[in-house]
C-alpha cells in the first residue's frame, strides 16, 4: 500500500535502485522522492537547447564522465562536492532560466488549462504515489511526488502527459504534441534537498516575473 511510504524517504544508495534508458537516464527506488520537471514542446527554442547539451556534455568529458554512459548521473555523484556545485550553477540552473524566460506559446498561464493539470496530479494523490508539491508555470510543470515501486514514476508521468495532452488539445482545438517526450527527474538525496526543492517550486513564480493567474501552486502540509 501507498501508505507504507510514509515517513517520505530520500534516496538510498544502499539500497537498490533502477536506471530507466530512454531519450535520458532516468534514475527511480521505490519509495523516494522526486523532483520531476516536464515542458511543452515549445518551451527552449532547439538552437538554445543544442548549445546547453554541448556545453554540458563537454564539462563531464573534462572531469572524466562520458555523458552517454547511463551512469553518469552516479559518477557526477562521487565528484568532489565543490565541482558538484559548479555543474548545477552552470547547468541546472541555466536550464531552469530557459524555462522561466517562458519562450512559445506558454498555454498553462490560462487557469482553465493549468487546472487540467492541477487536477490530473491530485487524482490518485495517496493511492499511487505521493504527492508533496506542484507548480504549474506558463510552459512547464515541476511537482515533487514519490512512488511505490521502480516502475511508478515514468509510468505515472506518462499517463500525466497523454491524459493532459488530451484533454488540453481537445480544450485549445488542437492535436499536435503538447508535451516534450522527456522530462527531467531527480532523485531527492537529502531533506535539505527536499526543502531547497520545496522552496524552488514556492517561489518559480515571482522568479519567473509571473502575474497573480499565470500559475498553480500546491504544498502539501506535512507531519
Amino acid at each position: 500500500m501507498i501508505s507504507q511510504l510514509w515517513p517520505l524517504q530520500t534516496f538510498d544508495r544502499q539500497a537498490d535502485f533502477s536506471i530507466v534508458e530512454r531519450k535520458l537516464p532516468h534514475w527511480s527506488q521505490a519509495g523516494c522522492l522526486c523532483f520531476i520537471t516536464w515542458r511543452t514542446v515549445d518551451s527552449i527554442p532547439k538552437s538554445v537547447l543544442n548549445r546547453w547539451h554541448a556545453d554540458r556534455d563537454t564539462w563531464l568529458r573534462n572531469h572524466g564522465i562520458e555523458p552517454n554512459h547511463e551512469g553518469w548521473k552516479l559518477q557526477l555523484s562521487e565528484l568532489d562536492q565543490s565541482l558538484q556545485r559548479e555543474f548545477v550553477k552552470t547547468f541546472s540552473e541555466r536550464w531552469h532560466r530557459h524555462l522561466d524566460a517562458c519562450h512559445g506559446a506558454c498555454p498553462l498561464n490560462n487557469p482553465e488549462i493549468s487546472n487540467i493539470v492541477a487536477a490530473s496530479l491530485h487524482k490518485f494523490d495517496e493511492q499511487r504515489y505521493l504527492l508533496t508539491d506542484f507548480i504549474v508555470m506558463p510552459n512547464h510543470v515541476h511537482l515533487l511526488a514519490a512512488f511505490a515501486d521502480e516502475d511508478g514514476m515514468l509510468t505515472q508521468c506518462e499517463s500525466w502527459k497523454h491524459f493532459t495532452a488530451r484533454e488540453i488539445n481537445r480544450r485549445l482545438g488542437l492535436s499536435d504534441r503538447f508535451w516534450q517526450q522527456d522530462g527531467f527527474d531527480h532523485l531527492v538525496r537529502t531533506e535539505e534537498h527536499f526543502d531547497g526543492f520545496r522552496r524552488y517550486i514556492a517561489s518559480n513564480p515571482m522568479k519567473a516575473g509571473l502575474k497573480d493567474g499565470e500559475s498553480t501552486h500546491f504544498s502539501k502540509e506535512l507531519k
